[in-house]
């Protein structure tokens, strides 16, 4: 094969050598540097050695696992999300001098509108429009205890949550489960 010159001089036959003994270019020399191929790492050979590293060297903890396992096992797929629409810690202009106050959120779904305080105390909201409904503050592999909103749609908790939480209210015969935030 002959040289054209549409390769800058690199063919076989121009003369530069490659990695071969004989002074031909060897097909994997591109512009001084050995092309990588994937038939060296043997189909995904690389990439099922870096999983095995990572899982002796960085093993995902058991705790975490099990978590992940109960959160999906909680999943409900009729749920409605409630999407965060105000969040304290974002959205509200600082008050010079305070400490300690409540987070505010604030979570929708359609027409459904959960107001929650988060307080080192525990917690306290209100579902509007004003309803009757059982809510679940899920944080971890346990249930928390179930706390009722009364007519007026006002409910309180006495345990604070502690790292992700997410809300599951049950009202008017529809589930909804607000967003997952850290406390």
């Amino acid at each position: 094969m002959s040289d054209d010159g549409r390769n800058g001089g690199y063919g076989r036959n121009s003369g530069m050598s490659g990695n071969g003994a004989d002074g031909d270019r060897d097909d994997d020399l591109v512009l001084g540097q050995e092309a990588v191929h994937d038939d060296e790492f043997g189909d995904g050979m690389l990439e099922e050695e870096l999983r095995q590293a990572a899982t002796i060297l960085d093993p995902v903890p058991d705790e975490l696992r099990q978590l992940a396992l109960e959160a999906f096992a909680l999943h409900d797929l009729d749920a409605r999300i409630a999407e965060l629409t105000f969040d304290s810690l974002i959205d509200a202009i600082p008050v010079r001098g305070a400490v300690d106050v409540p987070r505010m959120l604030t979570f929708q779904a359609g027409e459904l509108t959960v107001d929650v305080e988060v307080t080192g105390d525990g917690l306290m909201g209100q579902v509007l429009p004003p309803q009757p409904a059982r809510i679940e503050v899920l944080s971890g592999p346990q249930p928390g205890a179930p706390l009722m909103a009364d007519a007026l749609g006002r409910f309180t908790g006495d345990v604070p949550p502690g790292g992700p939480f997410a809300l599951r209210l049950r009202a008017g015969g529809e589930v909804v489960v607000t967003e997952w935030l850290r406390a």
